[in-house]
Parts: C-alpha cells; sequence; structure tokens
C-alpha cells in the first residue's frame, strides 16, 4: 500500500489524508480486507499520528473502513447481503442523479460525457484491455454525469455509496478480464450519454440502471463476495 500513497503537507493534513484514502478506495486500489495501521499510514504519509486518527474516523462514520478489536484497520469485507442493498440505494440515489443530469446538463458537461465515453470504449475494446484505465474512465464518466445533476447535496451521498461499493466494484474491473471484455458496459454508457444528451431523463435513468445492474451480476457471478 505505501507505494500508492503521496507525502501531504502540513496544512489541512486531516482532509488531505481523508482525501487520500478516500480516492483509493473509490478507484478500487484498496480491496475488501486490507488491513494497515494507524502509525503505517502516518509513516507512509510523512506527518503524525492525529490527523490520520481523525480521517480514518470519518471513514469508519462513513462505513468505509472498520476499526477491528486489535485497533487494526480494515476495508471491511463486502457481504451478498450488504452488496445487494447498497446496489438498491445505488439505484435510487444514482439514478435520480442521472435524471436530473439529462435535464439540467450543460453543452460543456455534455461534452466532457461523450469524450469519456468514447475513451472508454477505445480503451475496452483494446486487445489487452487497459484494467486500471477503464477503472479511472468509468468513475470519471459517472461523476461527470452526478456532477451535472447539479444537486451537490445528492452527489455527496453518492460519493460515500461508491466510498463503500469501490473497493469491490472497481477492483473486479481492474482484474477481471470477463468484466474489462463485457460490452454491455459500452451499451449502457452510450445509451446513458445519448439519453442525456437528448434530454431524456427516463431513458437516461434506464441506461444508468441497466449498467449497475449487469456490473453487479457480474461480480455476484465470480464469488467475490462473503457470505452474509
Amino acid at each position: 500500500m505505501s507505494h500508492k500513497l503521496k507525502k501531504v503537507d502540513r496544512s489541512k493534513l486531516s482532509d488531505r489524508v481523508y482525501t487520500e484514502l478516500s480516492s483509493l478506495l473509490i478507484s478500487g486500489q484498496l480491496i475488501p480486507g486490507d488491513m494497515f495501521s494507524l502509525r503505517g499510514l502516518a509513516d507512509t504519509l510523512g506527518t503524525s499520528a492525529m490527523p490520520v486518527r481523525e480521517a480514518v474516523g470519518r471513514l469508519v462514520a462513513d462505513r468505509a473502513l472498520e476499526i477491528l478489536p486489535n485497533r487494526a484497520i480494515r476495508v471491511p469485507l463486502m457481504t451478498v447481503s450488504r452488496f445487494l442493498e447498497l446496489r438498491t440505494i445505488r439505484i435510487e440515489l444514482e439514478g435520480l442523479a442521472t435524471a436530473r443530469a439529462a435535464l439540467n446538463r450543460s453543452q460543456r458537461q455534455l461534452n466532457r460525457m461523450q469524450d469519456i465515453q468514447i475513451q472508454f470504449e477505445v480503451v475496452r475494446n483494446c486487445p489487452q484491455p487497459n484494467g486500471k484505465a477503464a477503472v479511472r474512465l468509468n468513475k470519471n464518466l459517472h461523476f461527470c454525469v452526478y456532477g451535472a445533476a447539479n444537486m451537490p447535496i445528492l452527489f455527496d451521498m453518492i460519493k460515500a455509496l461508491w466510498l463503500q461499493i469501490g473497493p469491490v466494484l472497481n477492483y473486479d474491473l481492474a482484474v477481471n478480464s470477463e468484466s474489462l471484455s463485457n460490452r454491455q458496459a459500452h451499451i449502457h454508457h452510450k445509451n446513458m450519454v445519448q439519453a442525456i444528451k437528448m434530454k431524456q431523463p427516463e431513458l437516461a435513468c434506464a441506461a444508468l440502471v441497466a449498467d449497475l445492474m449487469s456490473a453487479s451480476e457480474l461480480i455476484m457471478q465470480k464469488h467475490v463476495l462473503s457470505p452474509g
């Protein structure tokens, strides 16, 4: 994990540590079951334990990390029941954001979505797809859409969900060749962006839901979740 983290400045250390750890969780660079210590994190980041403790406390409150009885910090294991509950909530919140994006997006935001969607398709159509690039583009497309809804409270709620689901969702996309080569994601993304372009909120929401469902079904078939 040490090679994934960067040194941070002394100013606003807690916020910077929180942002750094959040980015690793959302991008799937930390996966369920990963464990580390406050001291180890502080040493890696080149700071004292206090801002790390504060950042970890915030992420524990977000349900993105947990503290074990031996005081070790762990990315929570993802059970089937928790995964399905998160999927249900994501469908409601992310579907709403996507529908609102179809109504509220600017031309600049639409252009950005279209650019990312094309890049995503190119990456996943390569003979040897780049998993890390696919993860980055998938995340960027979704959050570009959610940002275009112009609902900052909703955006923050979705980001909190991705803190929990990212370690499973994006890790699977990065390492699973079937997930990378599955053309359903291309189709759903293209349909979503097209519906947003045409200002059709119902169709945009339907494409988003289809994307979430197909991705989650692949993950469940791979048995990467814990029983429960």
